[in-house]
Formats: C-alpha cells, structure tokens, sequence
C-alpha cells in the first residue's frame, strides 16, 4: 500500500501524508549514525568544510594527538549550516526532514543545536538558558540560576550554589563539564565532577574535593578511628608540648593545636581534614650548604 501511494502521488506527497509521516518517521531508524548517536544524517563542520557523523566525531578526529596544536578545534554546534541525508546523500540546509527522500533524519530534532538523535529513550529536551540540549526529561531537572545548569529537582533548594558549577573542566579526567555526555555528580561543597571519576577517588581512598580540599562525604567514622589512633601514639617528651596552626579544610578556621605526627583535629568542627601553616617540626632530612 505505501509503495502504491508513493508511485501514483511522488515521494514527497507520500511523506505528507499521515501513512508517510509514520513511514518517513521509522524508515532507516536506528541503522544509521555513530557510536555517539543513532541518526539518518552526517553534518559538514562550518570550521573546516568538512564532513563527520556528529560533533564530537568532528572533535575527537580534530583534537587528536597526531594533530598539530595550533590546528585542534570544536566544531561550533549552533553554526552547522549543512547535513547530508545517510539514505539519499542529498546535502541540504539542516532540517528534519530530508528534502529529496523526505526521510526523518532524527526523531529529536532541535533546531537551535542542529541536533538529530533517534533515540528518544533519552528524553532529549533543550534548556533555553543553559542554550543546549540535556537528556532525561525536562519534568525531572530544573535550571539553577545561580549555578548556571541543570540540575535534578530532588537537589532543588538542597545543593549548594557555585556560580558557573559546570562551566569548566573535570578535576581529574579534565573533560569539559558543561556539555559531557557522561553522568555527573555534585560534591557537597557545590563543586561538580563526573560521577565516574568520583567512584575512581573513592576507590583510591581519595575522599576530599580536588578544587577546594573538602570533604566529599561522611566522615565521622573515620574521626572517631583516628582519634583512638592519636591517642594510643603518645608523642616524645620534645614534642609533647609543641603547638602548630592548623587550618581546617572543612570548616575553614584557623587553630592552635598540639602537634602530632598522626594527625591533626580541628577543635571546631572536630573534622581531621586538616593542614598545618605554620610551627611544623624542622625536617631532620634537610640539606644543609657548609
């Protein structure tokens, strides 16, 4: 039946019409892209004329290390003038629909990124203020004026405000944050990391922010570990009355403290992520200019 209407009616009638419209939407679906998205188009990059799968195929292929510095870029997703059908190759201006087959090039489309994505499980939406899409239902995140990004509403009212959370690189991987295609997570001191490298510090014992030195989660266990740690270290007579300033990287205060070679506890927030700057022990390792 839709071969029949399509050869008595043309191409592009046949995709108008609502039998079409459903034929045009399914066509080729998931059978087409790359390994970053399912599509039935590729883009030309404004910056270079050249032509790619999408954006970050242009990024990853221009960013390599055989690519000689002064020439690595990103392709600028909100200039992409061209896309080429993948069932047709007619290049044309972006739109959803290929103008010569009339095939959906993207079941999600947003005009404004000359985004194309087939799957729809993602639940792509576009934020007007963060000036991208995000994935996961525009029902289930907010904008956060203050931060400057999408966050999940279960942190609406309950996170802490970086101004600009995102708008910089990852502490560990030094991916660009703000538009990652990976999962990200919010630190308690407001600073923003992908989850996934945060596992990795866990796991490595690494339990405090690498922007600002806070702690990243609960660590009353372990103070009460360490405090029976110091307390069955007893220090030399030398070092028994020795006191040092301390600074707290949790609560920030400065303190006057008891040297230990254990370690250090804040006497306000009781916290030992702690550092000294100022009265530390000379080093016996010094060297030394005769």
């Amino acid at each position: 039946m839709a071969c029949e209407f399509e050869i008595q009616n043309g191409p592009m009638e046949f995709f108008k019409s609502s039998v079409g419209n459903d034929y045009a939407m399914d066509l080729g679906s998931g059978n087409y892209g790359c390994s970053h998205y399912r599509r039935r188009c590729k883009i030309r990059a404004p910056c270079c004329n050249e032509v790619f799968d999408c954006r970050h195929c242009h990024n990853e292929a221009k960013n390599a290390l055989e690519i000689d510095p002064l020439h690595r870029h990103d392709v600028p997703r909100h200039e992409i003038k061209q896309v080429i059908c993948s069932l047709c190759a007619t290049e044309q201006d972006v739109q959803q629909y290929c103008i010569e087959c009339g095939v959906c090039m993207g079941k999600y489309f947003c005009g404004i990124c000359n985004f194309f994505e087939d799957d729809v499980s993602k639940k792509q939406y576009h934020c007007d203020e963060c000036g991208i899409c995000r994935i996961g239902g525009q029902e289930n995140f907010f904008h956060c004026k203050s931060c400057g990004c999408c966050y999940s509403k279960s942190m609406k009212g309950a996170h802490r405000c970086v101004e600009k959370a995102m708008h910089h690189n990852c502490p560990v991987c030094f991916e660009f944050l703000f538009d990652t295609r990976k999962d990200i997570t919010v630190l308690r001191c407001g600073h923003t990391i992908h989850l996934e490298c945060a596992q990795d510090m866990e796991n490595h014992c690494r339990y405090t922010c690498p922007i600002c030195s806070k702690s990243i989660c609960d660590m009353s266990d372990v103070w009460e570990k360490l405090d029976k740690e110091v307390a069955s270290v007893p220090m030399p007579d030398i070092y028994r009355n020795k006191m040092v300033w301390i600074l707290c990287n949790d609560c920030g205060a400065n303190s006057e403290v008891h040297f230990h070679i254990v370690a250090h506890k804040c006497p306000g927030c009781n916290s030992y992520n702690t550092r000294l700057i100022k009265g530390a022990p000379m080093s016996s390792c010094s060297s030394r200019v005769d």
